[in-house]
């Protein structure tokens, strides 16, 4: 399947589906094609006659940096429409592809399993973990999301997602206030199943996933996963879209403007030295 996509690389090995986000120099994240490649990818996977497994994973150091804040152009402003209405359904327009990625995912007949390679940032610390049948994690790894120090909300349902897994109280220090949780603190709290070596990492992952499938019936789990999550499929969803109309509101209110302007800003001065140096 080489070249069939732009922005991920997707494998198949015997019973198990790979989706690998593969923007490495931009720290895989959501921009380009990433995430129309995944959401085409996750339905290709849906329908393979031969996979139990799907693994989403990223190529390089990271998993994912989140938002690409160098690209982000800074969506509509108050000066291109007639009024707050119309430019929040401008950004729900720009939120749209997030949306149909977590709907995809959340609607999965295959067992998903979130391979941690690296360090998540934003949406890639939050938005898949409540919705993982299996997390994997390679040593070392760690989560941070600083959705609201850049004047937003917690993305894609992950508020309600990690306060069902951790606890409110522990999932309110991780969304308000920033701080970054070690896959080995998140093994403790139940939202990683098992940490591998960070070298061979992804090797690791097949392995395991292979040696599930010698020993259980590939259908069964399948159908396993189908009875746990039927009753959780529409809060979930309803989270998701609960989160990106708050935060098209926020966008509209012009709130992360100034920290998203911040924020460029500074990744474009640490660029500009390194390519001195």
């Amino acid at each position: 399947m080489p070249g069939k996509y732009k922005d991920i690389i997707l494998e198949i090995k015997g019973p198990i589906g790979i989706i690998k986000f593969n923007r490495p120099k931009a720290l895989n994240s959501f921009g380009g094609t990433l995430m129309l490649d995944t959401i085409a990818a996750l339905r290709e996977l849906n329908e393979h006659p031969d996979t139990v497994f799907t693994v989403l994973t990223g190529e390089g150091r990271f998993f994912s940096a989140g938002a690409d804040v160098k690209a982000w152009g800074g969506g509509p402003t108050a000066a291109e429409y007639d009024n707050a209405a119309q430019k929040k359904v401008a950004y729900l327009e720009k939120f749209a592809p997030a949306l149909e990625m977590m709907r995809s995912i959340i609607d999965h007949k295959k067992v998903f399993v979130l391979a941690l390679n690296g360090p998540g940032v934003g949406g890639g610390a939050a938005w898949f973990e409540g919705v993982a049948d299996i997390v994997l994690a390679a040593a070392g790894a760690w989560l941070q999301v600083p959705f609201n120090a850049l004047g937003l909300v917690p993305e894609n349902g992950s508020a309600t997602a990690f306060a069902q897994s951790m606890g409110v109280i522990r999932a309110n220090e991780f969304l308000m206030f920033g701080r970054k949780l070690s896959v080995e603190e998140l093994e403790k709290v139940g939202m990683v199943n098992r940490i591998f070596p960070a070298e061979g990492f992804q090797d690791s992952v097949v392995r395991y996933l292979e040696e599930q499938v010698e020993v259980n019936d590939g259908r069964s789990m399948m159908e396993t996963k189908r009875l746990q999550n039927a009753p959780l499929r529409d809060a979930r969803l309803l989270a998701v879209v609960n989160s990106i109309d708050a935060l098209a509101e926020r966008f509209v209110a012009d709130a992360p403007a100034k920290r998203f302007a911040a924020k460029k800003a500074l990744l474009e001065s640490k660029s500009k030295t390194r390519s001195k140096i």
